[in-house]
């Protein structure tokens, strides 16, 4: 075991302290109980919208000081990772005043609003050299990682096939209140949750060379506020079909879809090959199915995760008793400490996360004007 009291105080400066703030928290707090790290994460400061926000939400979150004020704490000796938790709006000049005063940033997904933002926010850090991570932390998944295992070693063979989805029924209501999620900077359900099943789809087959999507708005108005009687004109997706076209040639489909009743956490994918398959649900996270044999003998078994599937023996030395949310996020504040310390890609960064960003931005265009669209930045 390493030492922690002899290892490299890593300061973390938080800014926001909604659901992800919390969730950042937690990984912060928990990482060093659970992995061997270069680095000792200490809750230095906290920022949030006012004074006494952000003394309550350090006060409850554990960090030692705080401020209303996100460039006070960017701007502190004591703050060498920046996490960035605030509405995707603010991403960019956050990220971009931490990439100017050499912070690590850790950026909530999707990385910015647009991909124009996007890019510049890549470029200011690789220019910089300051290391970045984006929170797609769903690809934390040992399970996930046991499927890339197996669609790269040629297990299943020559891929054929990608059909992914990410289905939630957050939004299912049509009085659900307008909210930054409607707002046209919030990207709609493509973007929201769209954007986590275009990062698995690219970690596990490669990158998106072209999409033919259909962009549709279920509920063009929504109720202003929570039991508003104003209703406000809604201007994004509920729910997006694509085609796509992977750029080594395989095809496949995604769909993002925020009013899928019934549906609490469908964030799956099947990838069919030549000699068999991987499938897999957010909704029984533990588990990965994959299609092997043939004649009688031919179907899909079930592989539950377990410690010999890392880094789930952190958490657990017995197969079966099941990783949670939470742990995804811990899993990558250890790769982002490592990263930070000793240097390298933590991965996804914003260079992962922009193309991820031209992919929504590829279907949003091709909704609009009813054709295929070339993803852009393939050659970058």
């Amino acid at each position: 075991m390493v030492d922690i009291s002899q290892s490299v105080r890593v300061g973390i400066g938080l800014i926001g302290t909604g659901f992800m703030g919390r969730c950042h928290a937690n990984a912060f707090g928990s990482v060093a109980g659970l992995f061997d790290l270069p680095g000792e994460p200490v809750k230095a400061m906290l920022a949030d919208v006012t004074e006494a926000a952000a003394e309550a939400g350090a006060a409850a979150l554990g960090f030692e000081r705080w401020t209303a004020d996100w460039q006070a704490l960017i701007d502190d000796a004591a703050v060498d990772i920046v996490a960035i938790t605030a509405p995707n709006v603010l991403h960019e000049p956050m990220a971009m005043a931490a990439i100017a005063a050499g912070k690590t940033v850790y950026c909530e997904k999707p990385l910015s609003t647009t991909a124009a933002s996007a890019l510049r926010m890549m470029e200011a850090a690789e220019a910089a050299g300051v290391v970045t991570s984006v929170g797609f932390n769903f690809l934390r998944n040992p399970m996930i990682a046991l499927a890339r295992e197996i669609v790269t070693s040629g297990e299943i063979g020559e891929i054929t096939g990608f059909r992914g989805r990410h289905a939630e029924n957050y939004m299912a209501d049509p009085a659900a209140p307008h909210s930054f999620r409607t707002d046209p900077q919030g990207g709609g359900a493509v973007a929201d949750i769209g954007s986590h099943i275009i990062a698995m789809a690219r970690y596990l087959v490669g990158p998106i060379a072209e999409v033919s999507a259909d962009c549709v708005t279920l509920y063009p108005e929504r109720p202003a506020g929570p039991g508003a009687e104003e209703m406000r004109r809604v201007e994004v997706d509920d729910m997006t079909h694509a085609l796509i076209r992977f750029a080594g040639g395989v095809g496949g489909s995604i769909e993002a879809n925020w009013a899928a009743t019934g549906r609490t956490m469908d964030l799956s994918f099947e990838i069919t090959g030549t000699k068999g398959a991987v499938a897999f649900t957010q909704e029984r996270m533990n588990e990965l199915l994959l299609y092997a044999g043939s004649g009688a003998r031919a179907g899909y078994r079930r592989i539950e995760a377990g410690p010999s599937h890392p880094p789930y023996g952190r958490f657990c030395p017995a197969p079966g008793h099941h990783l949670g949310f939470n742990d995804l996020k811990v899993i990558e504040v250890a790769d982002l400490i490592g990263s930070h310390v000793e240097g390298g890609r933590c991965m996804p960064d914003f260079r992962e996360a922009l193309a991820v960003q031209e992919t929504v931005e590829a279907m949003q265009t091709s909704s609009q004007e009813r054709c295929w669209v070339t993803v852009p930045g393939l050659g970058r």
